[in-house]
């Protein structure tokens, strides 16, 4: 990997490995929390979420063009953010109230507002042209290998020391801390050839994106409503019985099925373009949440998880390089932040539609909306969103 990929972008997965780590050490207790401890339910679940997301979205459009203004320097903001976050994360175990709990995550969302766009750009910035789709594929591979590995060190803990929730969540701190440190001390910015005073600040104006970008994000806002947070999945797990331990693990199994794919779906989306990697991508997601809406037995939860897993990660490396496709390198920080926006933008109602649904319907309702949504998208993504004959593409 060494030799394919710049130090820089090697270490920021790791960064990002440890951080998911301290993360879902915490993200997928938070339903459980809610519904034995704080006595809320799946609305609350969907509000709680949708609202971090979207404080954490408006200001990825910030972080991202405040780092074009800055003339690519990027490591500071994401410096910032991380620590935010790895602050804020562990105190979700003190919370008393949903609403106490509602400001934790948000606090924590707004350091991954900070962060992310910066350091989706500094990859882009660092990456050499021919292996972006890989970089990012690799980046997500290991954001989801912290994953994994934080679901499983939470269900040991609980599982072996026999602690509380809230022990489990601050513990989160450690690898938090690690994360912090090696993104401080272990990565370097790429040299700028051109003075800050000489770059035009980065337009806010949405219709200065390409058309094909316009259509991109817009299709990303409607997959984004059909892309209900995955806590949803473990609130299944735990309604058909499986104890808080086995949740633990079900969430670490997604992610090592996301992990497993995410590298190489990077990789074929540089050889055969960002398209049909997305297209499949959508469609088996789509797929698979009609397979969720269906599934009453714990063994058919874990079948359809892997499903889910495995093509979920195969596309989130292609996402984001086709945004860098799009983008004119001077402004990266800026078309990473359009994009965070146009996805966050969606989490609230998608959230909040997904939780009343299942609560005021039934669970199968909630999964089957999601994926009529995303075919939607979908068809979108295929028919509608790529260059007419007077565009040039990029990819």
């Amino acid at each position: 990997m060494k030799k394919t990929l710049p130090i820089t972008v090697i270490v920021l997965g790791f960064v990002s490995f440890f951080n998911d780590l301290a993360s879902e050490m915490v993200v997928p207790l938070i339903p459980i929390l809610l519904a034995s401890v704080l006595a809320a339910g799946p609305i609350a679940l969907g509000l709680v979420e949708g609202v971090a997301d979207a404080v954490a979205s408006f200001l990825k459009l910030w972080s991202g063009r405040h780092s074009d203004i800055l003339g690519g320097r990027r490591k500071g903001l994401a410096v910032a953010g991380y620590s935010v976050s790895n602050l804020a994360r562990p105190l979700i175990g003190l919370a008393g109230s949903w609403i106490a709990l509602l400001l934790l995550r948000s606090m924590d969302r707004v350091g991954k507002g900070i962060r992310t766009s910066p350091r989706d750009a500094l990859i882009a910035d660092s990456a050499p042209a021919d292996r972006m789709g890989l970089a990012f594929g690799y980046h997500r591979a290991m954001d989801n290998g912290g994953a994994l590995l934080g679901a499983l060190a939470a269900a040991a803990v609980l599982y072996f020391a026999q602690v509380s929730l809230r022990d489990v969540i601050l513990l989160s701190a450690v690898p938090g801390a690690i994360a912090v440190a090696l993104i401080a001390f272990g990565t370097r910015e790429p040299a700028r050839p051109r003075a800050i005073a000489s770059q035009p600040l980065p337009s806010l104006n949405p219709s200065h994106l390409s058309p094909t970008m316009r259509r991109y994000l817009i299709t990303l806002v409607l997959f984004t409503l059909a892309r209900a947070t995955e806590t949803f999945i473990l609130l299944r797990g735990y309604e058909l019985g499986m104890d808080v331990v086995v949740v633990l693990l079900l969430w670490a199994f997604i992610h090592l099925a996301k992990a497993s794919t995410g590298t190489w779906g990077g990789g074929l989306a540089d050889r055969f373009g960002r398209r049909p990697v997305l297209l499949t991508g959508w469609l088996a997601y789509s797929v698979n949440y009609a397979f969720f809406a269906s599934v009453h037995a714990q063994a058919n939860l874990w079948v359809v998880a892997l499903s889910y897993g495995l093509f979920y990660g195969l596309s989130e490396g292609a996402e984001r390089a086709q945004i860098n496709d799009l983008a004119h390198p001077e402004e990266r920080g800026t078309a990473f932040g359009w994009y965070y926006l146009a996805t966050g933008i969606s989490t609230i109602p998608a959230g909040l539609i997904f939780g009343t649904i299942w609560e005021k319907v039934n669970p199968a309702a909630a999964f089957a909306l999601s994926a009529g949504v995303a075919m939607v998208a979908a068809a979108l993504l295929a028919l509608w969103v790529y260059p007419r004959a007077d565009e040039a593409p990029r990819r």
